[in-house]
């Protein structure tokens, strides 16, 4: 199916429409999925009942969380909607729940035990993870452009929900930063001599051909090799991949003796939200700098610490030596 001429279909009017790779792989997910469920049925011969049924499907049978729930509606909300301009209406459907597990959290000194068992690049990483709130792909997808070391900013680009946020910067971290920008920048040298750059969005590649010769686009944790950009299919230098880090911390946390939590790339970000209340930081201005949409989301946080805080630097600056 992945060959599918409706799915290509698809796939173009998201591209036409600025949508980003992320999105389209996700919803390109999901209306598979409806198409299988429905036994290959073409979705223009269904609608809002199919849709329904779908839904129930995934949260009775496939047991999923009510934000893949909402993922999977916005994929077909989409196509329907958009796409086959054949609107879904009111759905008369109610997400099913069930009770939200507490994220695990890190105190400074158990981040700072993992960071001591990392060096170079990955103990950037992870330090960028805590410092700024990050997610894993938004930290990997950072480049040279997006830091701001006078005001201690970094600009998160099209980040979940296809939202631009700014977040706070360490000060701490500035010269790790540019030793690091400086290597990406001598190997982005290299690869213009071999006409080839980072990796551009699809429409800004179009619209500055030459951007791949600029240092601000290039990435601060490129890939090791080339690939063929999945849209344009030019030879560039992606960011690096996820796996790698991942490998680097599954280390590090067994070195550094925590194996009695289930430690992840995404608990640096949890525990950044849960210092900075436990530090007085208002909920909102922490909302904020995690670029969650609904401040409920946030509130999860101060169930974690136990009470409402209220207050101004990066947690990343408790720790002395990051």
């Amino acid at each position: 199916m992945g060959k599918s001429p409706f799915l290509n279909d698809v796939r173009t009017f998201m591209r036409l429409h600025g949508m980003s790779l992320r999105t389209e792989h996700t919803y390109i997910y999901w209306i598979k999925d409806f198409i299988r469920f429905h036994r290959l049925k073409h979705p223009a011969t269904l609608g809002g009942d199919d849709v329904m049924a779908y839904l129930g499907y995934l949260a009775a049978k496939r047991n999923v969380a009510i934000n893949t729930q909402k993922i999977a509606l916005n994929a077909l909300a989409f196509l329907y909607n958009q796409f086959l301009q054949q609107p879904l209406g009111d759905l008369d459907f109610t997400f099913a729940t069930k009770p939200r597990r507490l994220p695990e959290v890190l105190s400074t000194s158990e981040v700072a035990a993992i960071l001591r068992e990392l060096s170079g690049r990955d103990k950037l990483i992870f330090s960028l993870l805590f410092g700024s709130g990050l997610r894993i792909t938004e930290c990997l997808r950072l480049r040279v452009k997006d830091f701001n070391f006078s005001h201690g900013t970094l600009t998160v680009h099209d980040g979940k929900g296809a939202k631009d946020r700014v977040t706070i910067l360490s000060p701490l971290l500035r010269p790790a930063i540019e030793a690091e920008i400086h290597n990406v920048l001598r190997l982005q040298e290299s690869d213009n001599q071999q006409g080839i750059g980072p990796s551009i969005p699809g429409v800004l590649a179009k619209k500055y051909p030459s951007a791949y010769r600029q240092a601000a686009w290039m990435f601060l944790f490129p890939s090791s090799g080339f690939c063929n950009h999945p849209i344009t299919g030019t030879l560039c230098r992606h960011h690096l991949h996820d796996s790698v880090p991942r490998k680097a911390l599954r280390q590090a946390v067994i070195k550094s003796g925590l194996t009695n939590k289930r430690i992840t790339c995404h608990t640096f970000r949890h525990s950044f939200a849960t210092e900075l209340l436990r530090s007085g930081r208002d909920i909102r201005t922490v909302q904020e700098l995690l670029g969650h949409f609904d401040v409920k989301t946030t509130q999860i946080y101060t169930h974690v610490i136990g009470q409402h805080f209220a207050g101004t630097s990066s947690p990343l600056d408790a720790i002395t030596s990051p």
